[in-house]
């Protein structure tokens, strides 16, 4: 090691950790959500109040991978089908917020007296809302997959994509001599769309097969790996093209969002994305400057509430305009009225290009970070008025949209097989989860989508939609699940009711105490139907056959309960003995 350095940086990402820790826990308690816990505690431990950790420029270079994550994550969400099936919502409703809001906002900044050149590079990032709070929002209320919650992702979704042609706005009009050497615009656009299709090509041709190579060995810290590195190798490319490195994160999870590692994917890169997105938030914190904001704190406050207002009125008109209902409109309105986490980015490319001074940026920042902290409360002020209409008179409902799943089947076998296409008949939709690559790809020849992955990970049983889900179903082969998985899954996703294949009797007695609905030996039916048919071909008559079923069943369930509750198959040993002279039945 380096000696002081080391030890100054570890000392550093302690104290922004621990710091962090305590003002999230703090901030969720109080329902104000995790982003503003990180942002008050980057500026309590930052220069300007604490100073505790210094430097936090370069903290802000590897914090902002967080957001480099965050867009590979929205890709992955984003397969060719549901694209197309949103393409009105992104292109109509997101272009529509991003030009309208960006443009009002853009003239509000003026008239408070800024250069029209720093009005755009600070109206239009105002623009954009937070994805980081919005989307917990959403799934924490479960509405995500409702129609509301898809008409918000679309908006964040085309405001994601608006940060390039954000970026190339700011740096036309860049006053920084440094800036003048770059390419010409047409040049700019081909080597964008050359890019793209590398990775698209690079995608299909070298991601996925490297993916099933992965699958069949079985190792999930290479997927972690491998995962990181397609990250990390998309943004890579884009940068050295002077491209956005999100772009390049966002279309490689766009590349993988139709493959079947996309779950697996999205559960092995979360947890990175957290703490780096968490990271940026508490640089984004200690980079704001107080003492100015201390300055001018009405003009925070007022140009706060003008920001709030604005984007509310100008989403709610367009709303009304998309035919919503007005209390449909005004909620979406509301909660995307704040800034974003991108603002901050954007801010930084203005001051870069001598647009903004430092003391405006922070000043917006202060802005931006005031009226995400407004949100919470906007939309639990207006709850009791908005919320009941919104359900009926949007045709929402509790369970997901057509892409999400009112069941997950864990184990895609001949047992999954049967359960699986018996609910799709019922026009059911469901998620198919299995950790076999040959059934998987053999599933695909037949028209079904099997995710690839390990379905008694709770990680990534969420990122299949088990907190929508309705049913989860577990249909491995053979004893591979146990009473303490089944708790943690039914903790974690309470609204689904569980049922599970057990592989005997054994398996079933393990389960007693388990939150399971109901679980199914999985060759009890088989073979109840195989005596039937065998007394058939004996010439046994209807009537004695299924007595000898009844019979059967009411002696076998009675033996069943006596093992179960004494927990020990040699409970039952005399009833057995009397009932089948010849040995045990373990099934």
């Amino acid at each position: 090691m380096h000696g002081g350095s080391d030890v100054s940086l570890l000392r550093d990402l302690s104290v922004l950790l621990g710091l962090g820790l305590v003002f999230v826990l703090l901030f969720r308690r109080v329902g104000l959500g995790a982003t503003l816990g990180y942002l008050v505690a980057g500026a309590v431990v930052g220069p300007h109040v604490l100073g505790l950790v210094g430097d936090a420029e370069s903290k802000m270079g590897f914090a902002e991978f967080g957001i480099t994550l965050l867009l590979f994550i929205v890709g992955l969400e984003l397969n060719p089908s549901r694209l197309w099936r949103m393409k009105q919502e992104i292109f109509g409703l997101g272009l529509l917020q991003v030009v309208l809001c960006g443009v009002a906002i853009s003239a509000v900044v003026w008239l408070a007296g800024f250069s029209p050149e720093a009005a755009l590079a600070l109206g239009l990032p105002l623009a954009l809302s937070s994805t980081a709070q919005v989307l917990p929002m959403l799934q924490s209320s479960g509405r995500l997959r409702t129609p509301f919650g898809e008409r918000t992702f679309a908006i964040l979704l085309f405001q994601d994509l608006s940060i390039v042609p954000l970026i190339t706005i700011i740096a036309a009009m860049s006053r920084n001599p440094a800036d003048a050497g770059g390419p010409p615009g047409w040049v700019l656009a081909l080597e964008t769309v050359g890019a793209v299709v590398g990775l698209v090509l690079a995608g299909r041709f070298l991601l996925r097969p490297l993916f099933r190579l992965i699958g069949n060995l079985g190792e999930r810290e290479m997927f972690v790996f491998a995962a990181l590195f397609t990250v990390i190798a998309s943004a890579a490319v884009m940068e050295l093209l002077g491209l956005s490195t999100a772009l390049g994160a966002f279309i490689a999870g766009v590349m993988l969002a139709d493959s079947p590692y996309r779950h697996e994917l999205e559960a092995d890169v979360e947890p990175f994305r957290s703490i780096l997105l968490g990271l940026f938030f508490l640089a984004i914190g200690m980079l704001l400057d107080l003492h100015a904001i201390a300055e001018r704190p009405l003009f925070v406050a007022g140009m706060a509430a003008a920001l709030i207002a604005t984007k509310a009125a100008v989403i709610f008109g367009i709303g009304l305009a998309f035919r919503m209902k007005w209390r449909t409109a005004l909620a979406l309105g509301l909660l995307l009225s704040q800034g974003g986490e991108f603002g901050f980015v954007l801010f930084a490319q203005a001051q870069a290009s001598l647009l903004v001074a430092p003391e405006a940026a922070s000043l917006f920042g202060a802005i931006i970070t005031l009226s995400m902290a407004t949100t919470p409360f906007l939309m639990s002020a207006t709850r009791r008025f908005r919320q009941e209409p919104i359900d009926t008179a949007q045709g929402e409902r509790d369970g997901p949209t057509a892409d999400g799943a009112n069941a997950i089947i864990v184990g895609y076998g001949r047992f999954g097989q049967t359960v699986g296409q018996m609910l799709l008949m019922q026009d059911i939709p469901v998620t198919l989860i299995d950790n076999d690559i040959e059934m998987i790809d053999i599933a695909g020849e037949f028209g079904a989508k099997v995710y690839y992955g390990d379905g008694t990970r709770l990680d990534l049983l969420r990122q299949a939609g088990a907190a929508e889900a309705e049913l989860i179903l577990f249909c491995i082969d053979g004893d591979q699940i146990d009473a303490d998985t089944l708790e943690a899954v039914h903790a974690a996703f309470p609204r689904a009711a569980i049922y599970v294949r057990a592989f005997d009797r054994r398996a079933l007695v393990k389960l007693k105490n388990s939150p399971a609905s109901y679980v199914v030996r999985e060759v009890l039916e088989s073979a109840v139907k195989m005596a039937r048919l065998a007394m058939e071909g004996l010439g046994v008559g209807q009537a004695d056959i299924d007595r000898a079923e009844q019979m059967y069943r009411a002696r076998d369930k009675e033996r069943l309960r006596i093992q179960v509750e004494a927990g020990d198959l040699r409970a039952a040993r005399a009833l057995t003995a009397e009932q089948y002279p010849w040995g045990t039945d373990p099934r």
